[in-house]
Order: structure tokens, then C-alpha cells, then sequence
């Protein structure tokens, strides 16, 4: 898997090291490397997890052109990310409120490649707003899109804390890796936690942790936190059907419950 990974980076563009940048308070970044992971159930479920933990939480849907949080909680907001991203809005205009599940939510425009074509000096703009939106609440998670595109780069590296969502399949972990590499080499300070995603088991998430560990430490010299492994769970597809939040519509499911656990961990460590 070390190889594999090694030989698929030689192909990747070097990302440009970045200047010191100032981290958003409470804002916490969740990245995948690659669609397909679970990475927006994840964010939504963590953010009802922290706001029923009591916690003022805001979700931002940062993957504009896929966006689906509000698809996933069947929410009808009026104002989006796309009116911020075209100048016509404040981002603390476009904030609506997710009664089902108790938190603040920041939609983003499906088709829209707006943020994705902002110059980089719009993209920090857009960073250090949701940075003072922050004073107003306990916890951001920016529900970041796949990949390794700039406005990834650049607003997980403002967030306090990112968390890097995998399965065991190899091109998950590949990309994951990649992903915790361009962001260790543009933004040194990373705070980078790992969430296995899908796991069969509790043994066989750690060990699916345990193999991005090993290349982390071999090639990166650094070791990622595991904050949490999260079962797979028949009940996630049918709570996305239904446009609910799993901890509503299946609170003692086991998925539900390792996020609750994510939460606890977070909220713990500041």
C-alpha cells in the first residue's frame, strides 16, 4: 500500500508552500481526497452530534457544484453560498436555520463553479468571514468537496482542525494520503485527524487506520490522530432516503453512536 502510494504521488502536482495563515476559531474542515466516502452524511450527522451536545454549531456546505446537505436534510433555503460567491450577499445572510436537527446551516449551489474559479484572495475573504461567524458559535464544520482543488486547500487550511474522512478501499486510502501530504506541505501546522468510514468492524477500521498510519510516519513523518471509527450501518441509506439525520431516525443505531463518540472526542479536546 506504501508503494502504491508513493508511485501515484509522482504523478501529482507539488503544492506551493503557503504563508502562515490565521486559523479560524472552532472551525473544523471535513476532507476526503475522494467522493464517494460518506464525507457529507458525516459532517451532517457530526454537526446534530455537537448541537445536541449542546454545542452552537454552523455547517457550511463547501462543495459547491455537488452541494447536497440541504438535499440530504430536505431543507428549502432561500438564500445560498451562491449569492455570497456572486457579491450580492453577506455570508452571515445566507445562514439558515435546521429546526429538525438543531444547527445553523450554510448551503451551497449544485452546478455552480463559482468557488471553484474565485482567485485566492476571494477564497481568504470567504475564510476569515466564516472565521468571525465562528464568534458566534461553539463549532464550524466545513463540509469540504473531494479532491485537492484550491478552495479545498485553502479553507482547510484556515480551519483549527481538519478531519480526513476514508474507507478501506485503496483508492480512498490512496487519496486520503495524497491529501494529508499537499496539506502537510502547504500548511505545515495542520491539525489532521483521520475518521474511518464504512468499517465492518471496530478491529478491521483500525486496521485500515493503521495501514494510511504506517505510510504517514514513513514517507510524512507525521502520524494523524484516529478520532473515531464509524460502523457500517444499513440504516444511514435509509435515513438519507427519508431526508433525516440518523441520530433522529435511528439514535441507538451503531453508526450513530460512533459519531456521537466523534462529537465527545472533539468537544473533549477543545
Amino acid at each position: 500500500m506504501e508503494n502504491q502510494m508513493s508511485e501515484e504521488l509522482k504523478v501529482m502536482p507539488k503544492a506551493p508552500l503557503s504563508r502562515s495563515v490565521k486559523k479560524g476559531r472552532n472551525m473544523i474542515a471535513v476532507a476526503s481526497g475522494k467522493g464517494g466516502v460518506g464525507k457529507t452524511w458525516f459532517s451532517i450527522t457530526l454537526a446534530h452530534a455537537l448541537s445536541l451536545l449542546k454545542q452552537r454549531t454552523l455547517l457550511f456546505d463547501g462543495d459547491l457544484g455537488l452541494a447536497n446537505i440541504d438535499i440530504q436534510l430536505g431543507l428549502m433555503a432561500k438564500y445560498d453560498l451562491g449569492s455570497v460567491v456572486a457579491g450580492k450577499l453577506a455570508l452571515n445572510q445566507v445562514v439558515h436555520h435546521c429546526d429538525k436537527a438543531r444547527f445553523d446551516v450554510i448551503a451551497g449551489r449544485s452546478g455552480s463553479a463559482g468557488l471553484a474559479s474565485m482567485p485566492v484572495g476571494r477564497l481568504q475573504i470567504l475564510g476569515e468571514d466564516l472565521a468571525l461567524l465562528a464568534s458566534s458559535y461553539d463549532k464550524i464544520i466545513l463540509d469540504m468537496g473531494a479532491g485537492v482543488e484550491k478552495p479545498v486547500r485553502i479553507l482547510s487550511g484556515m480551519a483549527e482542525k481538519i478531519i480526513v474522512v476514508c474507507t478501506d478501499e485503496p483508492t480512498s486510502l490512496t487519496d486520503a494520503y495524497a491529501f494529508i501530504k499537499i496539506m502537510t506541505m502547504q500548511y505545515p501546522k495542520s491539525n489532521i485527524g483521520v475518521v474511518i468510514n464504512q468499517a465492518n468492524s471496530i478491529r478491521e477500521g483500525q486496521r485500515t487506520y493503521d495501514t494510511l498510519l504506517k505510510a504517514c510516519v514513513n514517507f510524512l513523518k507525521i502520524s494523524p490522530q484516529l478520532l473515531g471509527i464509524v460502523r457500517r450501518d444499513t440504516r444511514v441509506r435509509d435515513a438519507i432516503r427519508n431526508q433525516t439525520p440518523i441520530i433522529t431516525r435511528y439514535p441507538t443505531s451503531e453508526a450513530a453512536e460512533d459519531v456521537i463518540a466523534i462529537a465527545k472526542k472533539l468537544i473533549a479536546n477543545g
